[in-house]
């Protein structure tokens, strides 16, 4: 998507603002987010355990969710702004488990547009889609605001 003007935002209420390039969840991503978190479910990090009971290990929920700010990078330039701040998160839903090994990707749509405290805050539809795969790792709104310049 071409870069938008911060004033011209509302004009794209609706639409599809970027996919993101695929993303593989390798293990140690979940390692990783396992020792942040203190999450270590066996189901995440006995790779020996989920692969005999469960088919694999799968990723946390909350990973999938984390990996929105990465994979939005770059999806919707917006000009004249000089600081966003993440301002929450409305209806998530993690409705597909990630197995380690598959990709994933984020399809963003831009669903809301208003002033708040002196910016406009945005809501996005964030759809984290598992590659070959009919339903989708997670659907989540996620809400910014953004000040101009």
């Amino acid at each position: 998507m071409q870069p938008v003007e911060f004033k011209d935002l509302p004009t794209l209420v609706g639409q599809e603002v970027g996919v993101s390039d695929w993303l593989e969840i390798d293990q140690d991503r979940v390692n990783t987010f396992a020792d942040a978190t203190g999450d270590h479910q066996w189901i995440h990090v006995d790779v020996a355990r989920a692969t005999r009971e469960i088919g694999g290990p799968i990723a946390h929920g909350y990973l999938t969710l984390s990996l929105i700010p990465f994979l939005s990078h770059g999806l919707l330039h917006v000009t004249g702004v000089t600081h966003g701040i993440n301002y929450g998160s409305d209806k998530v839903r993690f409705t597909n488990m990630v197995r380690v090994g598959k990709r994933v990707r984020l399809r963003q749509k831009l669903i809301g547009v208003e002033p708040k405290s002196g910016g406009i805050q945005i809501k996005n539809q964030c759809t984290i889609e598992i590659e070959g795969e009919e339903r989708p790792a997670c659907v989540a709104e996620t809400i910014s605001v953004l000040y101009g310049a």
